[in-house]
């Protein structure tokens, strides 16, 4: 239960905060490089968790989410998605306005 209580930590310490396989400066897969690339592009400051550097981190986001994949990205604590769903909400605008509501950007 330790690793979900530095989950939760995490989570509530950073306002955007990305579980990706890699840094956002060095990107170790091409969902997690799409991800970041979008937060970037949208210049929003946000924590990357490395899940690489640490297996029970790696599954405990999964445990902790329910979702089987990573990039896992969470908005002021609140989980928004992985890959497939940062992108389209990006491509619809939905991405922009929703981080504009909750005064990220």
């Amino acid at each position: 239960m330790e690793i979900q209580k530095k989950i939760k930590e995490l989570i509530s310490e950073n306002d955007v905060c990305l579980f990706m396989k890699g840094t956002p400066e060095q990107p170790q897969c091409g969902f997690s490089m799409a991800v970041s690339n979008v937060l970037k592009h949208l210049n929003v400051n946000f924590k990357g968790i490395n899940v690489l550097e640490d297996e029970n981190l790696r599954q405990g986001i999964k445990d902790f989410s329910d979702w089987p994949t990573i990039p896992q990205l969470y908005v002021k604590k609140e989980f928004l998605g992985g890959c497939d769903i940062v992108k389209e909400l990006f491509e619809k605008g939905e991405l922009k306005k929703l981080l504009e509501e909750k005064k990220i950007i």
